[in-house]
């Protein structure tokens, strides 16, 4: 898999406690759609590291036609920037292969589909002492790897289309006006293998994530449709391995974070909508330094491959960073780290008393996204955008000082509007904004219903 979304150039890590100062995720110079070596998980045909290496190899330009007849699939691609169905397929292969200890995925069995029942329905009756949201849960469900794909599909094309479109419109339109008509062929051919590029990237590392997820919320984004708390009976087996923790007390502690997360996303409303709109105002700051790709342009031969395939391997289409996404980065990094630390507080809250694990679970949970979990690394490499609540201890402090502060009630009852969260200053200065005086929004509805009303009542009066 490449380390670069897209050919995206990640941003350096920092390091927090859990974190060891590790740097995954760092590489060289990015590299469009993950172009060149190592680029695309799986390789191509003959061996080849790249799709144009795998297309042309050793022919020279009268074997083209051949070529494309081999690729059909790929070149007669016109749907949307990403090939799901070949995303897919691909995601698919890869789960039936299972992971790199050897585990294959299996059917979930009736044992384990009552075991994850029971630990929802458990979860949920400890989350009601703690917490004011209601259980948004109505069913609890056992997945395979297969299932979880199939099941989150659907998100991943919301979260990645903004961005793949983003950059192939970026691409598309650096080309000179008098170039258009003539590299129609070849920019409705880079259309067709972009897709199937972004497609084969994106299946490959779906499935490897669906060896090793244990829910449907590990990255903090509801991935699963809604109403629903999915866990992973296979991957929840592997993940407690060398916890030394029984068995039930680690499905348990993770049907906690499920159903929790459940309740955050079934009842604020504009939660969801607040975290993927950050995604697509990244998306929206795409911007493709257009110097350097009108220099190799102009000097590209449309019936050498070979100079292409150097060019798109030189970064042709490595994006700047600009204002719009690092205002857009920080947004979700915020709200990340408060759903995060909300979760992470009324777990604890809910656990402790009943586990003798509770702590040590909650330390493993911590580190796990605080250093990068698997989830994060896979996001970040989708779509360049980290998914690592930074500041999770911090907002984690700041809730349960909430708590303490406020009562549950006056705690959860900050996310009824997204202008009365704390904000990463807060998070610098938690005890200022625990006993800082709130706006209150349901007054000022009261007050603004109230006005609507007498004005309603003068107008009837009038007539």
């Amino acid at each position: 898999m490449s380390d670069t979304p897209f050919g995206f150039g990640l941003p350096p890590e920092e390091p927090e406690d859990g974190d060891n100062g590790k740097k995954g995720g760092q590489g060289g110079p990015a590299n469009p759609f993950g172009f060149g070596p190592g680029g695309l998980p799986g390789g191509f045909p003959g061996g080849a590291e790249n799709p144009f290496a795998a297309m042309f190899g050793s022919m020279n330009p009268n074997d083209l036609g051949a070529a494309f007849q081999q690729l059909g699939q790929m070149l007669s691609y016109e749907g949307g920037p990403v090939n799901w169905d070949m995303a897919k397929d691909i995601a698919r292969q890869t789960v039936a292969q299972g992971t790199a200890d050897g585990v294959k995925d299996a059917s979930v069995g009736v044992a384990e589909k009552s075991a994850v029942e029971e630990a929802v329905r458990l979860a949920d009756l400890w989350l009601d002492g703690v917490t004011s949201l209601p259980s948004g849960a109505n069913a609890a469900v056992a997945w395979s790897r297969a299932e979880w794909v199939e099941a989150t599909l659907p998100v991943w094309k919301e979260l990645v289309d903004p961005v793949a479109e983003r950059v192939g419109a970026a691409m598309g339109s650096v080309l000179p006006e008098e170039m258009q008509a003539m590299a129609g062929p070849l920019l409705g051919m880079m259309r067709s293998m972009g897709g199937a590029m972004f497609g084969q990237q994106i299946g490959q590392a779906v499935g490897t994530l669906a060896g090793e997820v244990v829910g449907s919320t590990d990255i903090g984004l509801p991935l699963g449709p809604a109403g629903r708390a999915a866990l992973l009976p296979l991957n929840i087996e592997a993940f407690g391995k060398d916890l030394s923790v029984p068995s039930d007390e680690v499905r348990l502690y993770l049907a906690l974070r499920e159903a929790a997360h459940a309740r955050l996303f079934a009842h604020v409303p504009w939660l969801r909508s607040h975290l993927f709109g950050a995604v697509e105002g990244y998306a929206r700051g795409i911007k493709v330094d257009t110097s350097k790709l009108e220099d190799v342009v102009g000097q590209l031969d449309p019936s050498n491959p070979e100079q292409l395939q150097e060019a798109l391997q030189g970064g042709m289409f490595q994006p700047q960073d600009t204002p719009e996404q690092k205002a857009a980065l920080a947004r979700l990094e915020t709200a990340l780290a408060l759903v995060e630390g909300w979760v992470d507080a009324v777990v604890h809250e809910a656990a402790k008393p009943r586990l003798t694990s509770a702590d040590a679970m909650r330390e493993t949970m911590r580190r796990r996204r605080a250093s990068g979990g698997p989830a994060e690394q896979t996001f970040a490499t989708l779509i360049g955008l980290e998914l690592r609540p930074r500041r999770l201890r911090d907002a984690s402090r700041l809730w349960a000082s909430l708590t303490d502060a406020r009562g549950v009630d006056g705690r959860d009852g900050l996310w009824e509007h997204p202008d009365m969260l704390p904000t990463a200053s807060d998070l610098d200065d938690p005890d200022g904004f625990v006993h800082r005086e709130q706006l209150d929004f349901s007054e000022i509805d009261r007050m603004l219903g109230e006005a609507a009303r007498r004005r309603d009542e003068e107008g009837d009066d009038k007539k």
